[in-house]
């Protein structure tokens, strides 16, 4: 597969670099590590993955304002950080996360929600908050027991460590599969505003394995509708493997101590470039594309269709060849509308051009004769190492 080979590293002080993002005017780019006024951050190895390996962060606003919103995974096997998440935290009121990679803490049982709950408690008696306050995020390997004593002694150091600058320490703490850290700080129209993402595998939101936080000092008057509004726009765009997650978590807090309001938009294209960041490093992959159905009946069609693409073994694989083979799209959003007329799909409707020459953000797009509604999903191409990582991530 040399011919193919994985997406490097992205250049250092880029950030907004894919062609489907548009850049927002007057921003200027913080160092890696800055978080608005208001946060600290930091990160720890405390024994969870090997080789010395940062595994465990947190973030806290220092403001007693926070004004906050949390999207959690509509996975039936929810891991227990996200029950936890949904029965004891106050939605609109979270101070502080604690995060751990390296296990998922899935498929636990009881004693995994017990030890969510230690984890959570623990952390907010180091900082002097309500427990309802602080949120907990864990990613990694499903069904194995938490190491309770190596978490619960690296939260004594990690809440002593947390400083202004600490978002570097945190992004490396939430990976797992992930050939980069997916960060940015950024200040334009007097507030400041980071963020920090992982993910490569298990991906497709539903509502990957993916998590998000974001922090600003910003005025937000309606968290949760701004935070639903972009990640409807980022992450439940996106897919790599149409796998959905146990642990996915989106996390907003703003501490509102610019009194200055979030700039419009400013949201969306962050979340939207770290959504393809995530497609981008989708374990092996070396191309991202777009797919767009257009003249379904509806929109939740055009998702299905759009979706049914974007997933297709056939299809990525073709992306990955640079093979504009348009019958594996026909083939696809066939079998997503099987039992319907939908009349001929050929190259007169079907666009695949691109795959051949769209360089490593190719888009291909289908066009129906059903209504008016579209959609459009991004995804990776399939290769080889995306093979064997899987193959050989507990073995």
């Amino acid at each position: 597969m040399s011919g193919h080979p994985s997406l490097s590293v992205p250049p250092e002080g880029e950030f907004f670099r894919s062609r489907w993002v548009e850049a927002p005017e007057g921003i200027s780019f913080n160092p890696d590590g800055t978080l608005p006024e208001g946060f600290r951050a930091g990160g720890v190895h405390c024994g969870l993955k090997g080789g010395g390996a940062t595994d465990l962060g947190a973030v806290i606003c220092e403001s007693e304002e926070v004004a906050s919103a949390i999207l959690l995974t509509a996975n039936a096997a929810a891991a227990a950080p996200i029950r936890v998440c949904r029965e004891n935290l106050w939605q609109g009121e979270i101070r502080s996360v604690i995060v751990n990679s390296g296990n998922a803490n899935a498929a636990t049982g009881e004693q995994g929600i017990t030890d969510a709950l230690s984890m959570r408690n623990s952390l907010a008696t180091e900082l002097g908050l309500a427990p309802q306050t602080v949120a907990v995020a864990e990613t990694g390997v499903i069904g194995v027991p938490m190491d309770m004593d190596a978490v619960l002694s690296g939260i004594s150091g990690l809440a002593s460590s947390l400083t202004t600058d600490g978002a570097v320490a945190f992004s490396e703490a939430i990976m797992t599969t992930d050939k980069w850290p997916k960060r940015v700080s950024l200040t334009v129209d007097g507030i400041t505003l980071s963020a920090q993402a992982k993910g490569a595998g298990m991906i497709e939101p539903g509502f990957a394995t993916m998590l998000c936080f974001v922090q600003t000092d910003a005025v937000v008057p309606d968290p949760e509708g701004a935070l639903r509004q972009a990640v409807g726009g980022s992450f439940e765009r996106i897919t790599v493997d149409g796998q959905m997650s146990t642990n996915d978590t989106v996390l907003l807090q703003a501490s509102g101590i610019s009194g200055r309001e979030l700039p419009e938009g400013l949201l969306d294209s962050v979340l939207l470039q770290l959504a393809l960041e995530i497609v981008s490093d989708g374990e092996g992959a070396s191309r991202v594309g777009r797919v767009e159905v257009t003249g379904a009946a509806d929109s939740a069609e055009a998702e299905m269709v759009a979706r049914k693409i974007a997933n297709s073994p056939l299809v990525k694989t073709a992306l990955l060849g640079r093979d504009p083979n348009w019958g594996r799209i026909a083939q696809a959003a066939g079998q997503a509308l099987a039992g319907q007329d939908i009349g001929e799909l050929g190259p007169e409707v079907i666009e695949a051009g691109d795959i051949a020459a769209g360089g490593r953000e190719p888009e291909l797009a289908l066009r129906l004769d059903r209504g008016n509604a579209s959609a459009h999903v991004f995804t990776s191409d399939l290769t080889h190492e995306y093979i064997v990582i899987n193959a050989e991530y507990t073995t």
